[in-house]
């Protein structure tokens, strides 16, 4: 089956995403400490309420409930990766010295830094702390993968962090940049369900292969949509180009640009120009060297191979399908 048949068909989706995220969130509001100091889990407990799709915590449900009737007892997985994806956006925004974060003032801007700093590794610790729900081999499993990804994660926001500041980034780099800052915690989320339901070993890896091919398509698709998406739907267009964001767009530019157009790039890249006058002349340089074409074959590229991953799965076509859907329900937006 060509990815044309898997992403663009036109059809109401039929995974229901409502049961596990409603499910979830009776747990994580059952679970979220309340203790002393205050000054030390109140942050916390703002930040784990604010809302958000909740995409991890739900991918480890489903990553378990495709091999088990239920999800109960992949709960604790699912509140471990949903506290550290939490205790990443307390720190991102600190280093982005960011003031909002899901309309909300940020941890940091609420209360202070060194409150940010210190929630945050608590919030770090108590993740781990989750894992210890699971008993022998399991546990080993699981914090084997994690303390993997983890570092991946901490890796790939160092690299997208060095970025700014490189005169040359090749596309090798930021593959693994957003393979690591982004979709090694997708896959990451999938196979943890697996591990605990005890699926067989290629299946566990198919599952997080599928999730890192379509964390990065997905994020490519980021990249597409910041700067040819629609703004029908309230999207602000150009943001990566005018915080000099080098993502796939610019570096094929770059890379397939003659020397006066690479210049011209350069120098939009190192001047403060006006915003949507930067925007328009930066976007004409990516389409006249086809690099949003270019762009769109590599979503297809990476949506395809993680429905190669989906079709290698030991499991009955129905349940494959709620992994299709699920890609396809990714995948399928305008912004």
């Amino acid at each position: 089956m060509v990815y044309g048949e898997y992403l663009f068909l036109q059809k109401i989706f039929i995974v229901n995403l409502a049961p596990y995220k409603d499910a979830f969130l009776e747990y994580l509001k059952a679970e979220i400490i309340k203790d002393e100091p205050r000054n030390l889990y109140l942050p916390i407990e703002y930040i784990l309420e604010l809302g958000g799709k909740r995409l991890r915590p739900i991918l480890v449900l489903i990553g378990y409930n495709l091999f088990r009737d239920d999800y109960d007892q992949a709960m604790e997985a699912a509140l471990c990766l949903e506290m550290f994806h939490n205790f990443t956006l307390i720190h991102d925004d600190i280093m982005d010295k960011a003031d909002l974060r899901r309309g909300e003032e940020t941890v940091h801007k609420k209360w202070n830094i060194n409150t940010g700093i210190l929630s945050g590794d608590a919030l770090m610790i108590l993740s781990y702390k989750r894992l210890e729900y699971y008993k022998g081999e399991k546990y080993m499993h699981l914090m084997s993968l994690f303390n993997e990804v983890a570092l991946e994660v901490c890796e790939g926001q160092q690299m997208d962090i060095d970025f700014e500041t490189k005169s040359q980034v090749s596309l090798d780099e930021y593959f693994k940049m957003i393979s690591y800052k982004t979709a090694v915690l997708i896959g990451c989320a999938l196979k943890m369900g697996a591990i605990i339901a005890s699926a067989e070993e290629s299946d566990q890896e198919s599952m997080y292969q599928f999730g890192l091919n379509l964390g990065i398509a997905f994020q490519l698709q980021d990249d597409y949509l910041d700067s040819f998406g629609s703004e029908d739907f309230g999207k602000k267009i150009g943001g990566d180009i005018v915080e000099n964001k080098k993502t796939f767009l610019y570096i094929t530019t770059m890379e397939k640009a003659d020397n006066l157009d690479r210049e011209k790039l350069l120098k939009l890249f190192a001047n403060d120009i006006e915003p949507a006058l930067k925007i328009k002349e930066v976007k004409q340089l990516y389409r006249k060297y086809k690099a949003d074409a270019l762009l769109e074959e590599e979503i297809e590229k990476f949506t395809f191979d993680a429905f190669k991953n989906v079709e290698a799965l030991s499991m009955d076509a129905s349940k494959k399908q709620v992994l299709i859907d699920f890609g396809n329900k990714l995948m399928k937006r305008k912004n």
